[in-house]
């Protein structure tokens, strides 16, 4: 009999492990296309014609928001990717999926491959559906070469952000005492920010996917 509750016990502790250890799922991953053009002397801005994934619409914020470019030097190797260095004043950029939601909670995960210059550390942005825009503490520091990066987002303090300026405000110390327990439940759009103009390569942010991991909420 004490066998029999011991066996028991474990397959429900070994269970239970499981299922703290299931990592989030991809919710959704935004890449840029290959489409010309991306030829950063090309007199154009980023537009949802540069969108690959079909179920997302990219929203461009901020002053410095008609820079903002796709770049490639026309090697095999080398992404086509967001590029600020032409953007005169702060800018940002969000997704937000078309059907769904997006809940942070748990071990929810925003990872990106970014390689940023010139003191241009990378920001993610969130925006409740109530239409509240909050930015992260956490960062991706600048590199020189391409690197990936997650933010974990149980471990970020916000503050909030204003969007048509993309600057950040107060820092928000208990999100749930002032926007509800679920407030993460609920985020309509996702993006990514420096809070700086660009300086061309020597300072900007370049960023080639960026990655969700979280579970969907209808809207």
């Amino acid at each position: 009999m004490r066998l029999a509750l011991l066996f028991t016990g474990l397959v429900l502790f070994t269970r239970c492990l499981a299922q703290q250890a299931e990592p989030p799922k991809l919710l959704f991953k935004e890449d840029w296309n290959e489409l010309p053009p991306f030829d950063v002397m090309t007199p154009y801005s980023l537009t949802q014609k540069d969108v690959m994934n079909p179920d997302l619409i990219q929203t461009l914020y901020g002053p410095g928001q008609d820079s903002i470019k796709k770049r490639h030097h026309g090697t095999a190797t080398d992404p086509y990717y967001v590029y600020t260095g032409f953007c005169r004043s702060n800018w940002a950029l969000a997704l937000s999926d078309k059907k769904f939601y997006i809940d942070l909670t748990g071990d929810a995960v925003v990872r990106c491959r970014v390689r940023n210059s010139g003191f241009r550390p990378l920001h993610i942005i969130i925006q409740m559906a109530s239409g509240n825009w909050f930015i992260s503490d956490q960062v991706a520091e600048p590199s020189s070469v391409w690197q990936v990066h997650d933010f974990v987002i149980k471990d970020i303090k916000w503050s909030l952000l204003n969007i048509k300026t993309v600057t950040p405000g107060i820092v928000v110390d208990n999100p749930e005492l002032h926007y509800g327990s679920h407030w993460l439940t609920q985020i309509d759009r996702i993006g990514f920010t420096d809070l700086m103009n660009g300086g061309l390569s020597n300072a900007c942010s370049r960023v080639d996917w960026i990655e969700v991991y979280a579970n969907p909420s209808r809207k």
